[in-house]
């Protein structure tokens, strides 16, 4: 009878250990770790700037845990925090990470009125940041390495409200960095973050991956970095996605979208999205002409789209912009008009191999009409460092011409005049580490001199570069800059991420 009654008694020891936890008392106190760890040492313990999370946590609704010194906090497997009341890191190089990198923490929960505001900090190997509350700002953080647990969707899972997400990096965690959920009203701001290698579950799901928005907010996707992992041919670049008959509104500008799937995707009807100044390139990992690779997809199944597209870099993707729909839908775009929209849209070398079952040819295609829709084109340059000519353009345009079924893309006049840019190129050099402390390597070392700027424009630091080193050294308060890369005939800028 012993020997049967010991798994049982382990299994009973396990579930109590699975579900103790410890909720702050709920009389509006405001506690940093060293007041947590002295009222409850069964939960937090310290040993110098170490904190061990040892079980569950509760944030009552009345009350706040502010990490307010420069601290490392790590979680035992499986434990959750959970927040009604507030939670706060202010302090500088805060680190949020597992006990054990192979065993992560359930991650936190931010419910619905909660007060969240993290800066600085690196949250790593947990479950990710759920957050149900409108009252949200996560800024100048690194997210790495982080799995489903807490968050399912994404590292950071948004549910309602505008969540404010600015400058900061997400790397390499197991699911997409941002989502919010297809019926749900999630018009964030997401500014200036880098986001690399995300979804290494290699899902199909995109690194940015959004749903319907606030009817009186716009969702806006403004001067991102959104890097693939070209193993990851599953992982797309950026998707706003409406199947409710819920209304998009979303800006998505000056973005660099690199090495995915596809780049953008704007899928539903009930949408007014402007589309302007990104560059979208080389999104073709799957190599699957009819399974992705655009740089701009647009998919309707009921209802209507409006979509706008300004001065985009569109190039080497499987497909320039397709436009797609089904039944009663009616995608439709407009990269050019004679009113509103000046065009100004480059495409370049957006090459597929073809697909014989459907019947689609191989061949360079910036423009893939898909509907029975006009398109107003206007302005655009259709071929990069080509002739400028309509005949050049025809070649790379599917409409009506091609098929009798299809609408007309209306492309004339076109305007490759002063489009192109020499002087910046995505490709031209790559930063590592990034983020970086006090030195940063770059791939080759074709120019002269860099300058680093601050988000306002302002020259910060300048080093000569010299032939045959790859790495400069700088002595920078933590945030993004903007790095400006110089030879004699050729500018390169990039961004770099500093800790």
């Amino acid at each position: 009878m012993k020997i049967f009654n010991i798994p049982f008694i382990c299994s009973l020891f396990a579930i109590t250990l699975a579900s103790a936890q410890y909720t702050t008392p709920d009389t509006g106190v405001t506690w940093n770790l060293d007041d947590l760890a002295a009222e409850s040492p069964a939960t937090l313990t310290v040993s110098g700037s170490t904190y061990t999370l040892l079980q569950d946590l509760i944030i009552a609704e009345s009350d706040a845990l502010t990490i307010d010194q420069t601290a490392t906090l790590e979680i035992e497997d499986g434990v959750r925090v959970t927040v009604f009341g507030a939670f706060s890191v202010t302090a500088e190089d805060v680190i949020i990470t597992a006990v054990d990198q192979s065993l992560p923490y359930d991650g936190f929960r931010f419910e619905e009125f909660s007060e969240i505001n993290i800066q600085n900090a690196t949250i790593e190997y947990g479950g990710g940041l759920q957050v149900l509350t409108e009252d949200f700002t996560l800024n100048n953080c690194i997210l790495q390495h982080n799995v489903s647990g807490t968050a399912t969707g994404a590292t950071v899972t948004m549910s309602r409200g505008i969540p404010v997400i600015t400058n900061n990096s997400f790397l390499f965690n197991a699911n997409p960095a941002l989502s919010s959920g297809a019926n749900q009203s999630v018009s964030a701001y997401i500014f200036n973050n880098y986001i690399e290698g995300n979804n290494q579950t290699n899902n199909n799901r995109p690194q940015i991956n959004m749903g319907a928005t606030r009817s009186t907010d716009t969702l806006k996707i403004i001067q991102n970095t959104i890097i693939g992992d070209r193993d990851l041919f599953m992982a797309g670049g950026i998707s706003v996605a409406n199947f409710f008959n819920a209304p998009v509104y979303a800006v998505i500008e000056d973005n660099t979208i690199i090495d995915n799937r596809y780049g953008i995707t704007i899928l539903g009807n009930n949408d007014y999205v402007s589309i302007k100044n990104n560059i979208i390139e080389d999104n073709d990992t799957q190599n699957s002409p009819m399974d992705g690779g655009s740089g701009v997809n647009l998919f309707s199944a009921a209802g209507a789209q409006n979509v706008f597209l300004t001065e985009n870099q569109i190039r080497r993707n499987l497909w320039g912009i397709t436009v797609q729909q089904q039944n009663s839908g009616e995608s439709n775009i407009n990269l050019g008009d004679d009113e509103d929209n000046p065009g100004g849209n480059i495409f370049s070398e957006n090459y597929n191999d073809g697909d014989e079952d459907f019947d689609i040819s191989p061949g360079t295609y910036s423009i893939f009409n898909n509907t029975s829709n006009t398109i107003s084109a206007k302005h655009n340059c259709w071929v990069e460092d080509g002739e400028g000519t309509l005949e050049e353009a025809e070649d790379v345009i599917f409409h009506i011409v091609d098929d009798p079924d299809l609408g007309e893309v209306i492309f004339d006049p076109i305007n490759c005049n002063d489009m192109s840019t020499p002087d910046f190129s995505a490709n031209e050099i790559q930063l590592y580490p990034n983020p970086a402390y006090n030195q940063v390597s770059f791939s080759n070392n074709d120019f002269n001199k860099v300058a680093f700027y601050n988000l306002q424009g302002k020259k910060v630091f300048e080093a000569d570069l010299i032939e045959g080193e790859n790495a400069v050294n700088f002595n920078l308060e933590s945030g993004m800059y903007f790095l400006s890369f110089q030879n004699e005939t050729l500018t390169v800028v990039k961004k770099l991420l500093v800790k």
